[in-house]
C-alpha cells in the first residue's frame, strides 16, 4: 500500500465497515512505519485492473505479529483473495520472525473466521464491546508459528 492507494482504500473501508471504520490518519500512521529499515508494518492492496478490491495489514512487536486489518469488496468474496492476502501478511510475519500472530475479529464475522480457522488460528478469548460504536465483542485469534501456514501466491504491496 502506499499513499496514493489510501482514498480507494478509505471508500473501501467506508463501505465494509461503516460503524467503525479506520480514518485517513490512521493509514497514514501505519504507512509511515511500513516503509525502510526496521519498519515494522506490511500493508498490501489487490487490484482487478484499476480498482482497488482489497487491503491488509500486520504490525509487527518482536515475536509477536498482529493482523491489524483485512478486507475484500463484496463481489470478490469466495475468489480467494482474502486467503492470498492473509498468506502475505503471514509470510511478512514469516519475515519479522514473529513467532506467533495475534488478531481480533468481530463476533458476528464467521466469514473471516472461517477464513482465519482455515489458516491455524485458534479462538483464545473475547474482548467484550471492542468494535466502536456497536459495541460488538471481538473474537481473539492467535497462530503459533506462521511460517507452517504460508500457502499461496503474492499480492503486490
Amino acid at each position: 500500500m502506499r499513499w496514493w492507494d489510501i482514498d480507494a482504500v478509505l471508500g473501501l473501508e467506508k463501505e465494509l465497515f461503516p460503524e467503525d471504520a479506520w480514518s485517513r490518519g490512521m493509514f497514514w500512521s501505519e504507512l509511515a512505519h511500513s516503509r525502510g529499515p526496521g519498519a515494522t508494518r506490511r500493508y498490501l492492496v489487490a487490484e482487478n485492473g484499476e480498482r482497488l478490491v482489497g487491503y491488509a495489514g500486520l504490525a509487527s512487536a518482536g515475536e509477536l505479529g498482529d493482523v491489524q486489518t483485512i478486507a475484500v469488496a463484496r463481489d470478490q468474496w469466495g475468489t480467494g483473495l482474502g486467503g492470498r492476502l492473509l498468506t502475505e501478511l503471514l509470510r511478512a510475519a514469516t519475515e519479522f520472525e514473529c513467532a506467533e500472530v495475534m488478531l481480533e475479529c468481530r463476533v458476528d464475522n464467521v466469514r473471516a473466521q472461517k477464513l482465519y480457522e482455515r489458516y491455524g488460528f485458534e479462538a483464545i478469548g473475547f474482548r467484550r464491546g471492542y468494535y466502536q460504536p456497536g459495541n460488538v465483542d471481538a473474537l481473539v485469534m492467535k497462530l503459533t508459528d506462521p511460517a507452517n501456514s504460508v500457502q499461496g501466491t503474492e499480492i503486490n504491496g
